[in-house]
């Protein structure tokens, strides 16, 4: 047996393939940590502390100013996503994986470099430059990460490994959350910026490593050629075949995406504003279990809904159980970690249910087309959510505190969508249901796929997997 062909091997793929974003995840949201240093005011009064609770010394930008780092990392991907899954599918992975790590690096870089031009014209252009480059990259990469993942568990682990490239990732997350204020008070802003950037070159070697995994693995297995066989084949107009369920299940990302991201990157400033005496860093402790849950939660999460089935009703459940945590926190005095804790939890079920079943919609030829598409669709929906909330929270640079009726404005928002996430999941499981049933089929009750070279081709072609397929 070739060692492609083992367990072992696929699980090493899955290993350098899971460090491809550990960086990049830990960079995107080190501005949400340092909130209050971005908006602080570029030089604090004779005799008052620099960062103390009367002044905060940083890069002088609004709320909506800095709400738009989200928004432009999020328009970039949705432009750039559906190109970059094209290419995927026609250049393969390893083009992909390169590429797009490279760009991680790049854009991390100009984003640190920026942050020396405090007080000057260019400090927000480099910024969004950077950030631009960084969502081209990150967003992409994202794509041929989930990509090499459907390749290599399909009918095998699949929510598994989609759930520990997801542990991966927000394990960046999370140690962002609990080291860089602590690294902003030691080394100061823009050495902390630099180290993100270090972090994403990581992930360019990761990238490297898993290219030649990938393949060494698909020449093993007889199936380079094919790849790039079937990849000729592929065509933009290839869009306008993909099915309805996979329609919905696209809506009912961007819908739940759009209450979690706008939520985390301003919920440190959030906690604080709204409940007193919490420091900087406890806010960011807490507004970090988002991800620490979803970090413990998403392989068990995973193995779940390997075992179980029943993808589209977990993604109802998901959204049903989201919906209390906005409005307990935004009328309630109930403890901030509650609220974090409990979105956490609902995300990393809502991830490892929702993401893993594009690949049973969708041709595995087509696969990063419609990965791309999605990414696309979710980033729109999450870029939009940003700006409201920056134009909601209001304009003013180096306000201490937003009021609290603006930040309830903000969660009625985040409740809407929610909502909205609902409905489009109900309707997916009621086309799904009309269609086979495929997304609520556990592995056990899938149709038994045959083995070997055969088997192979037929992996990728998946022309039926519209109709059928397998629920990895």
């Amino acid at each position: 047996m070739p060692a492609a062909e083992r367990a072992s091997y696929r699980f090493v793929v899955l290993l350098f393939n899971c460090l491809l974003t550990f960086g990049s995840y830990f960079c995107f949201d080190i501005p949400s940590v340092l909130q209050e240093q971005f908006q602080g005011n570029l030089s604090c009064p004779n005799g008052t502390h620099q960062n103390s609770t009367d002044c905060v010394e940083g890069l002088g930008m609004t709320p909506a100013q800095y709400n738009l780092l989200y928004a432009i990392y999020a328009w970039t991907n949705a432009a750039v996503v559906i190109l970059a899954g094209f290419l995927i599918d026609k250049l393969g992975n390893r083009f992909g994986v390169l590429v797009f790590s490279l760009l991680t690096v790049l854009g991390s870089s100009i984003f640190a470099l920026g942050s020396h031009f405090k007080g000057s014209p260019y400090l927000l252009p480099m910024m969004l430059t950077g950030r631009l480059l960084f969502g081209s990259g990150n967003g992409s990469l994202t794509i041929v990460q989930n990509r090499i993942t459907a390749f290599w568990f399909k009918g095998k682990e699949l929510a598994l490994a989609f759930g520990l490239t997801l542990s991966f990732s927000r394990l960046g997350s999370v140690l962002n959350f609990f080291f860089t204020q602590q690294f902003e008070a030691k080394l100061g802003m823009q050495w902390t910026l630099w180290g993100g950037t270090l972090l994403c070159l990581l992930g360019f070697v990761s990238a490297l490593t898993v290219s030649v995994l990938d393949k060494v693995g698909m020449k093993q297995l007889g199936l380079d050629g094919v790849i790039q066989q079937e990849s000729k084949k592929v065509r933009i107009q290839d869009i306008r075949r993909l099915p309805l369920r996979y329609w919905l299940l696209v809506l009912t990302i961007m819908f739940f995406y759009n209450g979690v991201f706008p939520f985390v990157a301003d919920a440190s400033k959030f906690i604080q504003d709204k409940y007193s005496g919490y420091s900087q860093q406890a806010a960011a402790y807490i507004a970090g279990a988002v991800y620490d849950s979803s970090l413990v939660l998403s392989a068990a999460a995973g193995i779940l809904i390997d075992s179980v089935g029943l993808r589209g009703v977990f993604a109802v459940g998901c959204a049903l159980l989201t919906l209390p945590v906005f409005a307990l926190l935004a009328f309630t005095s109930v403890p901030p970690l509650v609220g974090t804790v409990w979105l956490g939890v609902t995300y990393s079920f809502a991830a490892a249910s929702m993401w893993p079943s594009i690949p049973l919609v969708v041709p595995q030829a087509t696969l990063g087309t419609a990965m791309g598409l999605a990414t696309s669709a979710q980033m729109i929906g999450v870029g939009l959510s940003n700006l409201i909330v920056g134009h909601i929270l209001g304009t003013k640079a180096g306000e201490l505190k937003i009021p609290l009726w603006r930040w309830q404005q903000m969660m009625i928002f985040m409740l809407a969508n929610t909502a909205a996430c609902i409905v489009a999941s109900l309707s997916l499981n009621v086309v799904d249901t009309k269609q086979g049933g495929t997304l609520n089929r556990s592995r056990k009750g899938a149709p038994a796929e045959p083995e070997p070279e055969p088997a192979a081709t037929a992996r990728l072609l998946d022309a039926a997997a519209d109709t059928e397929g397998s629920a990895g």
